[in-house]
């Protein structure tokens, strides 16, 4: 496994991993339009000096992205992989890899608790959980 910054030509199969209808259940998150997404990733995370945005590639294949940007004050982590690769432990291991260059805490991130892998993930990571918002999003700090 290894982490790279994200490139124009990952933005293809990264859409494509979020137009998994299980994903999008599990993350409360619609999958875009092609033209949206694309727009998205164009100007609010490759085109953010503030924003960090890293593709996973497990034995050369794209498995998903990891991306940190600041909102409201406060540094957030969020990641997406294709179903592919679930539950081989890629999460786990590639957000460990992100948080060794990544030096900004607190560190936030607000997975929906339905998705209870994503919980786990980050609470392996370190993250300890700070409360649930009246929409099912669980806050999770990373603080050292």
């Amino acid at each position: 496994m290894r982490l790279r910054d994200v490139v124009d030509a990952d933005l293809e199969t990264l859409f494509a991993q979020e137009q998994e209808p299980e994903a999008n259940r599990l993350a409360h998150f619609p999958a875009r339009p092609r033209d949206a997404f694309l727009a998205h990733w164009r100007t609010r995370i490759l085109g953010n000096p503030d924003g960090r945005a890293q593709a996973v590639e497990v034995d050369g294949e794209l498995a998903g992205s990891i991306v940190a940007w600041w909102q409201d004050g406060r540094r957030f982590v969020g990641y997406w992989f294709g179903r592919a690769f679930w539950g081989r432990g890629v999460g786990t291991a590639a957000l460990r890899l992100f948080l060794a260059g990544e030096a900004a805490r607190p560190l936030y991130a607000d997975p929906h608790a339905d998705n209870v892998a994503s919980v786990r993930l980050l609470e392996k990571c370190g993250f300890r959980r700070e409360g649930t918002n009246e929409d099912g999003f669980v806050t999770l700090v990373l603080r050292d």
